[in-house]
């Protein structure tokens, strides 16, 4: 079940008992009385990043010279207003601060982690603090999850975290056996999933998609235990049927052909989001030779060097350059950039998400190739930032994340360029926090 998490303000009364009570107070007796008790250090505690440039996610004009106030992990305060006294200080000034991104379809698995990193739950953290050091703070593991990253899950509401949120669908379903289907399903959700998965595909061809009985059921039981359903799709008819059956999640481009009117309108009427993973077409064809970003110092920073030298080889290479797929998928990838501009046109709510975590799509990394992508497919910066921040976490009802507002957690990035002004400032990081906790960058 979607985890929200809530403030618990208890109020405590105090009342007079007895018909003996004394009178209260009055004149100058009742004035000092009422007065609040006076707190030597009200910012004891505090931290104020003050003098940045913080756009908070919700779409409004960017706030210069700003102070945040973060408490316990939490944001107090974002304003010009003079900082707590007493608050410690970290001055971001001249910096631009925008809400962490959040990755509505990535796959965490610790394939990322360095070989002397042992246990899956430390690999799995492994991959989690890569993202991070990205700027990636959150993460929708949409299929395919250690189970030990259950636990890991359960710490996004510790004010110590120091590695990227982490949400969680369990075992993704593509059975075409509705009993088979059934029993994934059920499993997942005595796991308290925070969503289920469903694949609709056929993998070009190459394999028998799941049967419609199996898609209902699934979604049925979706229903039946208050946990939504995303789905994986390539083609607009598999994708708009889905959708009239009551998937909450678009987890991937129509690549196949244009969208059509009644999808769009479909979906707007629904509110269901639509996540492009526009990059998860890109891993499909781009090792046919070596890639450009992989000369980046921005990617190099983190990169995975063993991945590197996998995708690298020259068999590899030449077995993706000889696939029949990979002309195919480098064609959706246009497809998939054409939907995309028709569905922001519409007002479609776009939630942020690459796909990445698997081989060859390198975590983090992906993360601002993906904004570089929706920008060629027409998507402003404020567009992009907004689909990767507040309406990410609005599109999966993660309420205390998304947007700098005072009771959410503090995630955040600092960037040394204006994002609102090119989208290519995110690869401008300076720092990442996480519940007010810095995560080093490279």
């Amino acid at each position: 079940m979607i985890r929200t998490f809530s403030i618990i303000i208890s109020l405590f009364l105090l009342a007079a008992c007895g018909s003996d009570a004394p009178e209260p107070p009055t004149g100058e007796d009742a004035i000092a009385d009422t007065q609040p008790t006076a707190i030597s250090q009200p910012g004891l505690g505090a931290v104020a990043y003050v003098g940045a440039n913080i756009w908070d996610g919700t779409g409004s004009a960017t706030l210069r010279g700003a102070n945040m106030v973060v408490r316990d992990g939490r944001i107090e305060s974002v304003s010009t207003d003079e900082v707590p006294a007493g608050a410690d200080i970290v001055d971001l000034g001249g910096t631009w601060i925008v809400p962490g991104f959040i990755n509505s379809h990535g796959h965490i698995s610790g394939r990322w982690a360095a070989e002397d990193v042992t246990g899956a739950a430390a690999r799995a953290k492994e991959d989690l603090s890569l993202y991070a050091r990205y700027g990636v703070t959150t993460i929708t593991s949409l299929g395919g999850v250690p189970a030990d990253a259950f636990a890991i899950r359960d710490e996004n509401d510790s004010a110590t975290l120091n590695h990227a949120r982490l949400y969680v669908a369990g075992v993704a379903v593509n059975d075409r056996n509705v009993e088979n289907t059934l029993d994934i399903m059920e499993a997942n959700a005595l796991q308290e999933v925070d969503w289920l998965k469903i694949q609709i595909d056929d993998r070009l061809g190459t394999a028998e998609k799941m049967t419609w009985d199996a898609v209902q059921l699934a979604i049925d039981t979706g229903k039946s235990s208050e946990i939504p359903v995303a789905a994986h799709i390539y083609y607009m008819d598999d994708a708009a049927r889905a959708l009239q059956m009551g998937v909450g999640l678009i987890a991937h481009s129509v690549r196949d052909r244009e969208v059509s009117d009644e999808f769009v309108q479909t979906l707007l009427n629904s509110g269901v989001c639509y996540v492009p993973t526009l990059m998860r077409e890109v891993s499909a064809f781009t090792y046919s030779s070596r890639p450009n970003f992989f000369d980046d110092p921005f990617f190099l920073a983190n990169a995975n060097k063993k991945e590197m030298a996998r995708v690298s080889d020259a068999d590899f290479m030449a077995r993706m350059a000889a696939s029949p797929s990979s002309a195919v998928y480098r064609q959706a990838l246009v497809q998939a950039q054409d939907n995309l501009r028709i569905l922001v046109g519409s007002g479609v709510p776009i939630a942020f998400g690459t796909d990445s975590g698997p081989g060859g799509r390198f975590p983090g990394y992906f993360e601002h190739e993906e904004f570089r992508l929706m920008a060629e497919a027409g998507m402003t910066p404020r567009e992009i930032l907004l689909s990767a921040t507040s309406v990410a976490a609005d599109c999966q009802n993660y309420f205390d994340i998304g947007s700098l507002q005072a009771g959410k957690w503090a995630d955040f990035v600092v960037l040394t360029e204006d994002p609102l002004a090119d989208i290519s400032a995110t690869r401008s990081l300076r720092s990442v926090y996480i519940a007010g906790n810095k995560i080093e960058v490279n």
